[in-house]
C-alpha cells in the first residue's frame, strides 16, 4: 500500500494542526511498529507516554473486548459496576483518597482548576473572583483555551486569546521563585514533575520536596501534572517519589488506558474534591464504564508485569550508554529519568527534525521537540537487547552532529 494515499488523505480533508513524520503505521506490538508497507520500527515515543504498558497488550485487549460487549457507556446519570472498583484500586495504588476521573488530560487540568478554586473560595476564604493558581515557565498542561492563556510558548497562545485571568507563571525548578509569588490569594501551584514538552526538563534534586514545604506552610494546594511522568514512565509510579512527597492534587492519564481508550484522573489527598456538589462539574463518557474496566487492567499489567522496575533498569541503562556514546561538539546535553530521555542538541546542529528523519529511516521513531530536542520514550517493556539496537542507531546518526 502507498503511504502518500494516506498522507494526501489527511492533507486534503484534514486540519493541518499537527506535523508528523511522514511514516503511516497500520500496526504495533510491545515496542515495535509496522507501517503500511510492512517496514518495521522501535517506537521511542510511546505515544507521548500513553503506550507505556507496549502496543496491544494482550491482557488489556481482553478486558476491552469482554467489557466492549456487557456495557461501553451509561453516563453519571447511573452507575456502573467498573467505577467505584476503578476508584478502590487506583486509591489503593497511590494512597489516595479521591479519584474524580475524565477522558483527556486536558479535562483533567480543567478539572483541578475548577475545584482548587472553589476549595480557594469556600475553605481558604479567598475572596470572591481573586484566586491564583501558579504556574511555571515553559509548561505544557494541554491545549483548551484556559490552558494555553498560561503558556509561555508563543505558538500554543499567538492568536487565540482574549485568556483567563488568575494565573501567575514563575521559573521551572526554582523553589524561591514559588515562595516570593505566593500571597493571601494562592489557592493552588500547578507542576510537572519532569517538563516532558519542553524537553524532558528535570528540576534540581530535593525541588519537589522544597515546594511541598513551602506549599503547606502557606496553605497552598500542590498540583502535580503526572500525566507524562507518572504510572512508571520515570521509574517509579509516580514521578513524586523520587522526592519522597505525596501531592495534595495529582493528574494522570495517557497510560491510564495503555493506549486503548482515553481517560484520565484526578486523584486528591486532601478533601478538595469534596467541595464539588452535583450538577458543577462532569463529563458524558467521565468514568464510563469501558474507560474504567480498561484501566483497571492497564494498572494492573503495569504492577504485575514489573513494567515499572523495568523502567528503572532500563532506563538507568539507556542513560548511562547514551551519555557513553553520544558525545560530540553540537551535543549539547544527554539527560532523564527511568525511560523518559533526551538529547538536546545545539542550535548550530541544524534542528532535531533533521536527525529524527534519518533515525526514522533506519527503523527507529523518535520526535524533536523544542527545535533542538530528540526525546526518547519507549514502551516500558523494551529489553536491552532493543536498547542496544537503538544505541547502534543513534550513534550512527548523530556522529555527523
Amino acid at each position: 500500500m502507498n503511504p502518500q494515499y494516506f498522507i494526501n488523505l489527511e492533507d486534503e480533508f484534514g486540519a493541518h494542526n499537527y506535523k508528523p513524520l511522514d511514516v503511516v503505521l497500520a500496526r504495533g506490538q510491545g515496542v515495535w511498529v509496522w507501517d503500511v508497507g510492512g517496514n518495521k520500527y522501535l517506537d521511542c515515543l510511546s505515544a507521548y507516554s500513553a503506550v507505556n504498558q507496549g502496543h496491544c497488550h494482550p491482557k488489556i485487549m481482553k478486558t476491552m473486548m469482554e467489557q466492549a460487549q456487557k456495557l461501553t457507556l451509561t453516563s453519571r446519570a447511573f452507575r456502573n459496576d467498573q467505577l467505584g472498583l476503578l476508584y478502590k484500586e487506583l486509591c489503593e495504588l497511590t494512597n489516595s483518597h479521591k479519584v474524580l476521573p475524565m477522558n483527556s488530560g486536558a479535562e483533567a487540568v480543567e478539572t483541578v482548576i475548577k475545584a482548587v478554586r472553589k476549595w480557594g473560595y469556600k475553605v481558604k476564604g479567598v475572596a470572591q473572583d481573586q484566586a491564583e493558581i501558579i504556574v511555571c515557565e515553559n509548561n505544557f498542561h494541554g491545549r483548551t483555551i484556559t490552558i494555553v492563556g498560561f503558556s509561555t510558548d508563543p505558538g500554543s497562545r499567538e492568536n487565540f486569546g482574549p485568556f483567563t485571568p488568575g494565573f501567575k507563571i514563575i521559573a521551572f525548578g526554582d523553589a524561591k521563585a514559588l515562595e516570593a509569588a505566593i500571597t493571601p490569594n494562592t489557592v493552588a501551584f500547578m507542576v510537572e514533575p519532569i517538563q516532558g514538552e519542553a524537553g524532558v526538563i528535570i528540576p534540581p534534586a530535593g525541588y519537589l520536596k522544597q515546594v511541598k514545604a513551602i506549599c503547606e506552610k502557606n496553605n497552598v494546594v500542590l498540583i502535580l501534572d503526572e500525566i507524562q511522568t507518572g504510572l512508571g514512565r520515570t521509574g517509579k509510579l509516580l514521578a513524586e517519589e523520587h522526592d519522597g512527597i505525596e501531592a495534595d492534587l495529582t493528574l494522570i492519564g495517557k497510560a491510564l488506558s495503555g493506549g486503548y481508550y482515553p481517560i484520565s484522573a484526578v486523584l486528591s489527598n486532601k478533601e478538595v474534591m469534596d467541595v464539588l456538589r452535583p450538577g458543577e462539574h462532569g463529563s458524558t463518557f467521565g468514568g464510563n464504564p469501558l474507560a474504567c474496566a480498561i484501566a483497571r487492567t492497564a494498572l494492573k499489567v503495569l504492577v504485575e508485569d514489573n513494567m515499572i522496575e523495568n523502567a528503572a533498569a532500563m532506563g538507568a541503562y539507556f542513560l548511562s550508554q547514551l551519555k557513553e556514546k553520544i558525545q560530540g561538539p553540537h551535543i549539547k546535553e544527554v539527560r532523564g529519568k527511568g525511560l523518559m530521555l533526551a538529547i538536546e542538541l545545539t542550535p548550530d546542529a541544524g534542528g532535531a527534525r533533521q536527525y529524527c528523519l534519518e533515525l526514522m529511516a533506519k527503523g527507529m521513531l523518535c520526535k524533536e521537540t523544542h527545535e533542538n530536542t530528540i526525546r526518547i520514550a519507549p514502551p516500558l517493556v523494551i529489553k536491552k537487547e532493543e536498547i542496544n539496537w537503538a544505541l547502534e542507531r543513534l550513534e550512527s546518526v548523530l556522529a555527523a552532529a
